[in-house]
């Protein structure tokens, strides 16, 4: 195993360790239901745990024993107060002000942004010198087949290479949330749906700035509508720029609805068993386990296929609908 390899699997290791011992899903009271099993789908703030605050923290009585537990309070490891934001993203609810909490979905975004420099940082001297380690050459493929057989044919060799560095980050940064998502004591971003607004949005933008910038504002706007009776241009317009916005709205719940799903039907299953457990007894939901189990790493195996699925598939799409507002021509 070669330092790169190495490297990446430490930064996905710290990734899961963090999310597992900061995240404020696992401070819940409901730790051992089967409602928990869900919570990694839900952004949860990342906090410290202080010691025992005479002011905020709680004490619970142990009936058995008559002992005191004491439960410390917990603080955002990271909340600034930016108060020009709309009070709408405030996630911290019980701090006034605080608009912006670091949570452990843009804890794995970090993290694949990391593994993309790591993974691809040695292509460019492969691609000079011919050499490079096993994980370099397996990426460095990925690289040449989105280079030659979904950009440049779409956008053109001139176009394409100044916009292939956007796409490969694209498609990798999705690739890596998706499949370290499947990942123990991970998290998923790309199941979350602001995650695919924010891909979807620059999509968006990239098409209708792209499209200004290269025909013009006004030469943009007339060439989103085909030639039609003026009578009926008001109408086409207002449906062409519906068509606009419906194609990154279609990028952002295709990305989300597949990955969100098939963890929910993941969590689903493993869930049968607590369930059985608790409706029928523990010797019921030790015989529903290996059923249970064994369905769901069926479903993990097809969601590493569709990780890459839906990766490529918003790329690609993302491809097209910014190289066609770039030439409408084509």
């Amino acid at each position: 195993m070669n330092m790169r390899t190495i490297l990446a699997v430490l930064v996905i290791a710290a990734a899961c360790f963090a999310n597992a011992t900061l995240s404020a899903h696992h401070g819940a009271a409901d730790k051992f239901e089967v409602v928990q099993l869900f919570t990694h789908l839900v952004p949860a703030p990342l906090v410290l745990a202080d010691a025992v605050d005479d002011d905020h923290g709680s004490a619970v009585v142990d009936d058995a024993h008559g002992a005191v537990d004491a439960h410390p309070s917990t603080h955002p490891i990271m909340a600034p107060t930016l108060g020009f934001l709309p009070a709408v993203l405030d996630m911290d609810l019980e701090t006034p002000g605080t608009q912006f909490v670091l949570t452990n979905m843009q804890l794995f975004m970090v993290m694949s942004i990391l593994l993309i420099f790591i993974v691809l940082g040695g292509i460019p001297n492969y691609v000079r010198t011919g050499k490079g380690d096993a994980l370099t050459k397996v990426f460095a493929g990925f690289c040449m087949y989105i280079r030659d057989d979904m950009v440049y044919p779409v956008m053109g060799a001139g176009t394409g290479k100044k916009f292939l560095p956007y796409f490969l980050g694209l498609f990798f940064f999705i690739v890596f949330m998706n499949l370290v998502g499947l990942v123990p004591f991970s998290a998923t971003p790309t199941a979350g749906i602001a995650t695919t607004f924010g891909l979807s949005f620059i999509t968006l933008l990239i098409m209708v700035g792209g499209g200004m910038v290269v025909q013009g504002p006004v030469n943009y706007l007339k060439h989103l509508v085909p030639e039609v009776p003026l009578w009926l241009w008001p109408l086409m317009f207002v449906v062409e720029i519906i068509g606009v916005i419906a194609k990154p709205f279609a990028l952002m719940v295709r990305l989300f609805a597949n990955m969100s799903g098939g963890h929910m039907v993941v969590l689903s299953f493993i869930g049968l068993i607590f369930l059985a457990a608790q409706q029928a007894g523990d010797g019921v939901g030790w015989v529903a386990s290996p059923f249970a189990v064994g369905f769901a790493v069926f479903i993990m195996i097809i969601e590493a296929f569709v990780a890459l699925l839906q990766a490529y598939v918003f790329t690609y799409l993302s491809i097209l609908f910014i190289g066609g507002s770039l030439h409408p021509d084509h």
